[in-house]
């Protein structure tokens, strides 16, 4: 007969950590499957559709971000990957090192890298303005009104 040793620690119940790491691995799922479509979304609009890869330029995103259906997609695909991301870098971060000070600062600079990058890139997809105003006619694109 076989027995199995007791673990080095015990159970954690299902109370607030045991909830987190639930949802974590909930989330990483569900993201990674919306995430595929976002990315796969993306890339064919921008390397598939019209001229392809040529085509892509300040005009491009220009025209792109004036119709607010692709900045909601953006700013989804930007939010859902850098979670997911982060969320991925803190299991890393648990897995190899031990519960203490090192690890709260590791995990810290995780979710402050996370939180700093997802305000500004949705700052630069909700404030873009290809057509600023007072700048010079001959530096603004074909489509703004001044040019």
């Amino acid at each position: 007969m076989t027995t199995i040793e007791a673990p080095r620690t015990p159970a954690r119940s299902a109370g607030r950590n045991g909830n987190l790491e639930k949802w974590a691995w909930i989330y990483m799922r569900v993201s990674g499957v919306v995430l595929v479509v976002l990315i796969f979304g993306h890339l064919w609009v921008n390397l598939m559709v019209g001229e392809g890869v040529h085509a892509i330029d300040f005009g491009f995103v220009g025209g792109k971000w004036a119709d607010p259906f692709w900045k909601v997609w953006d700013v989804l695909m930007l939010w859902l990957a850098l979670i997911h991301g982060g969320n991925g870098m803190r299991t890393v971060v648990n897995d190899y090192t031990k519960p203490g000070r090192a690890q709260k600062i590791l995990k810290g600079a995780i979710f402050a890298a996370v939180v700093i990058l997802i305000v500004l890139g949705t700052l630069v997809v909700f404030t873009f303005d290809p057509c600023p105003a007072g700048s010079p006619a001959d530096l603004l694109p074909s489509f703004c009104p001044a040019a």
